[in-house]
């Protein structure tokens, strides 16, 4: 080895003043170099410098463009000679006209791209072949370009979030981390729909109905007001995506919002389109126009707070002033498919669905608390979706791409799926999490109660995707009945579905608001009276046909009270309602025997295996039998008095279908 291992080396240490060159500076040891042969420097050995001759030039070489958002697909069909820059215009045409001021006629100059990045100078410039002269002065909004931030990616999203959006933060499972503002939940009461010659004979409006109506031309005002809002921003995000797993069925919508936040769950909640699909997608049938940040006018006739959600289904047009909390979002979108499927003679349902290895398909129907959630989500067969669902010729498929999960007291035992589905690209709204460590902590209510997660349906495991199954074989109507006297499984024939389902019941527990001292019955027409459009009974007689024609059986679940009402009986276990529910999906359950309840008039099987059978008949289960008598009255008085708005209601054009729903209620 040569002296000082110098032989390969460029340079060594002489030490202790050697004849290899001394003691240098303040005695310590001089650095000697040795030159390679042909060298006329001294250099290392690493890898070639970079090309970049700036550190904005060198940041610019860290991203390489992306493939073309619509790519052409071989020489066929109309866009066979369209260059890719004249598609890139058409494209944004259509966003500057979805974002056309009514005074103005047309839709502000808009570009791709981030407005910080001011390197590059706007290329693709809207054109329009008409031209309008303004009436109204032209305002400074007319020298700008608005900024189109196009269908980003969840990292894109993250980084606009964090740098522009306070109250933006990366937990430690990866989720981004939200604040929706001031609402933290849906504003029932500042929904409005425009009621005009159409709409006010089709939709249910008055007693009962989540349908309150406004006009047109109040409509047009907040309209103006949201997209002059948006224009006036430096950059809008812009969606494109679809609603409803069937593309026999499916609608195109744009969401243009103000917020990353909002582009991101949006990003999950719909159906996401690939490269392809967007080259064809055009113009939308639908689109929201969220400029929740910004308030109504509380002058503005029908405007009661600063809060205003507006829909105008002649215009296929929602607008969403005064509130930052996205589920706004999804569930008008809910209202609308509500609206639109019936007229294809389609269903839309407010339910959960599963499918067994064999086909077998099953909708499960529940409010806030029934276990609609729990009783889906089965490790043995496959998930069609959470909340959402069309029901068609062709059988059903969910409306969304994504779910969207409560988190309050969320743990990894009780729900492994929601828990494991909490990772990068999932919205965590209004969470509270440890600052350093970034762990969230799901059981802290100080933001509100009303947490959630929304994330893309393919993060739970057993997704069946695409989201769509055959025609359902049974139909399970959940209710958690806290007066105990609803027995854990009932049978139920066709007219008796449809009048539970037209009922919607559920019951509050004591405890849960302040002064409520006993059970309260609940409630919500097909299971989801705020969202639907048109009269309950419409969709009830849909479902009576459909589960005529494909055969499906009809189920009603308690997952409440036995042995008493809340306070002095027990909940149902768990474990007794999965059996059920097992029993039913296997089939089982047809096959058994069954007796009659009075009252309601249900069909109880005597025995299930796995389930004690004295619990099967809720009577059994109670010490003081007058008690449950009182109590049993008591719930019926409640059913017949809420079924009285609906009871004067055809149902269909079949007389006999509605005499039929109104006798399989409570007969006292």
């Amino acid at each position: 080895m040569a002296e000082n291992g110098t032989e390969n080396g460029e340079f060594s240490f002489a030490a202790n003043g050697s004849t290899n060159g001394g003691k240098g500076r303040n005695g310590l040891a001089k650095i000697q170099t040795h030159k390679k042969k042909g060298d006329e420097i001294c250099h290392d050995d690493s890898a070639a410098p970079v090309k970049a001759q700036t550190i904005d030039e060198l940041h610019s070489l860290q991203r390489k463009k992306s493939a073309p958002t619509t790519p052409i697909k071989g020489m066929q069909g109309g866009f066979a000679a369209v260059s890719e820059e004249e598609r890139q215009n058409q494209q944004l045409q259509s966003i500057s006209a979805s974002l056309a001021s009514l005074t103005r006629e047309t839709g502000p100059k808009v570009v791709k791209g981030d407005p910080a990045r001011k390197t590059e100078t706007p290329k693709h410039v809207t054109h329009h072949h008409h031209h309008y002269t303004p009436t109204l002065s032209t305002s400074d909004s007319a020298l700008k370009f608005t900024h189109i931030l196009y269908n980003l990616s969840p990292g894109e999203l993250y980084e606009q979030a964090i740098k522009y959006e306070k109250g933006s933060f990366i937990t430690a499972s990866g989720a981004l981390a939200t604040l929706s503002g001031a609402k933290t939940g849906r504003s029932p009461r500042d929904k409005r729909v425009v009621k005009d010659e159409t709409t006010a004979d089709e939709l249910w409006w008055g007693k009962g109905s989540p349908n309150i109506e406004m006009d047109e031309h109040t409509f047009l005002v907040n309209r103006e007001r949201a997209v002059d809002y948006l224009c006036s921003l430096d950059k809008v995000f812009v969606n494109d995506q679809f609603l409803n797993w069937d593309p026999n069925h499916r609608i195109k919508v744009r969401i243009v919002s103000a917020r990353a936040y909002h582009s991101l769950f949006m990003h999950n909640m719909c159906i996401r389109p690939t490269a392809d699909e967007l080259e064809d997608f055009g113009t939308p049938d639908f689109t929201i126009y969220n400029a929740g940040q910004f308030p109504c006018n509380r002058y503005t006739h029908y405007m009661t707070s600063s809060t205003s959600i507006d829909l105008n289904l002649a215009r296929r047009e929602m607008v969403i002033l005064g509130t930052q909390y996205a589920g706004e979002m999804k569930k008008g979108l809910f209202s609308v498919m509500h609206y639109l499927m019936p007229k294809r003679q389609v269903l839309s349902l407010h339910s959960g669905c599963n499918m067994g290895k064999n086909g077998d398909v099953a909708l499960f129907f529940g409010l806030s608390g029934t276990g609609k959630t729990t009783l889906s989500t089965d490790h043995n067969r496959y998930l069609i979706g959470d909340d959402e669902h069309c029901w068609s010729e062709n059988g059903v498929s969910n409306i969304e791409g994504g779910c969207y999960a409560k988190c309050i007291d969320l743990s990894g035992e009780k729900e492994p799926d929601i828990w494991n589905a909490i990772k990068f690209g999932t919205v965590l709204e209004n969470v509270v999490f440890d600052e350093h460590s970034r762990d969230v902590d799901y059981s802290d209510k100080s933001v509100t109660e009303n947490t959630r997660a929304a994330y893309p349906i393919e993060y739970i495991p057993n997704a069946k995707i695409p989201c769509v199954g055959p025609h359902p074989k049974n139909v399970i109507l959940l209710a958690c009945d806290a007066f105990g006297v609803l027995p854990p499984v009932s049978k139920l024939s066709l007219a008796q579905t449809m009048y539970h389902f037209i009922s919607g019941y559920t019951a509050l527990v004591a405890g849960t608001e302040d002064g409520i001292k006993e059970p309260q019955a609940t409630f919500s027409a097909c299971f989801g009276a705020a969202f639907i459009m048109l009269h309950p009974t419409k969709y009830a007689a849909m479902l009576a046909e459909k589960m005529r024609k494909h055969g499906a059986t009809g189920w009603l679940v308690n997952t409440g009270w036995s042995g008493g009402s809340y306070g002095s009986g027990n909940r149902i276990k768990l474990a007794y309602t999965r059996k059920i529910i097992d029993a039913i999906h296997s089939g089982t359950l047809l096959e058994a025997n069954y007796a009659k309840t009075v009252v309601f008039g249900l069909d109880i099987p005597t025995g299930i295996e796995g389930v004690p059978s004295e619990i099967l008949d809720p009577i059994n289960t109670w010490s003081d039998k007058k008690a449950y008598k009182d109590a049993l009255l008591k719930l019926g008085g409640l059913f017949k008095k809420n079924f009285e708005v609906f009871a004067n209601y055809k149902i269909g054009t079949d007389i006999k279908l509605t005499e039929e729903i109104l006798a399989a209620g409570p007969n006292f």
